[in-house]
């Protein structure tokens, strides 16, 4: 039981599995007629993007990766962006839908829209399934935002701590002395 370690619940499962299907049918009709890659930021967009790619009505979008990384061990960001794994797909003259788990400084979002804006795509829209607005550094806004929420230490639906969580079916904040 990991319930024990949360200084409280944001969202249940319920509450995560409704908003993502209204987030969808936005998403769906924005792109009607288009052919989108949706590219995932691992690894803590994959609970998140899967959920949201099942609810999506867009036949012809095609699902891409990257794997990027700005953390170390701990739970503030190094201010540096390490391109881990590349997309496989080429995104010139496409539109894309880039999908990570939480917006929080906006350092690491930012230095990824730009590098991603260089490869010339058709359009680019950023869509979070946390945006942590109070924390941000960096000027970058999602254009697709699940829910809205308060600084805290989130884990759970693919966030983690220590690679620890993400398999929490509701996203809940972390106690301070779990992490400190």
């Amino acid at each position: 039981m990991m319930e024990q370690d949360m200084q409280e619940i944001l969202f249940t499962r319920e509450q995560l599995s409704s908003r993502i299907k209204e987030l969808a049918a936005q998403i769906s009709e924005d792109y009607r007629g288009k052919a989108p890659v949706v590219i995932g930021i691992l690894r803590g967009c994959f609970i998140f993007m899967a959920d949201l790619v099942r609810e999506l009505d867009i036949p012809q979008m095609t699902l891409d990766f990257m794997s990027v990384s700005s953390y170390g061990k701990g739970t503030v960001s190094s201010g540096l962006v390490n391109i881990k794994l590349d997309t496989s797909e080429t995104i010139t003259g496409r539109d894309v839908i880039l999908v990570e788990d939480i917006l929080d400084t906006g350092n690491t979002l930012s230095k990824l829209v730009e590098e991603l804006g260089k490869r010339n795509p058709a359009s680019l829209r950023l869509c979070v399934l946390l945006d942590k607005t109070e924390r941000r550094v960096t000027p970058i806004q999602a254009d697709y935002v699940c829910f809205q929420i308060p600084d805290g230490f989130v884990v759970g639906c693919g966030l983690d701590y220590n690679q620890q969580y993400r398999q929490l079916e509701y996203v809940g904040i972390l106690k301070p002395e779990i992490y400190e």
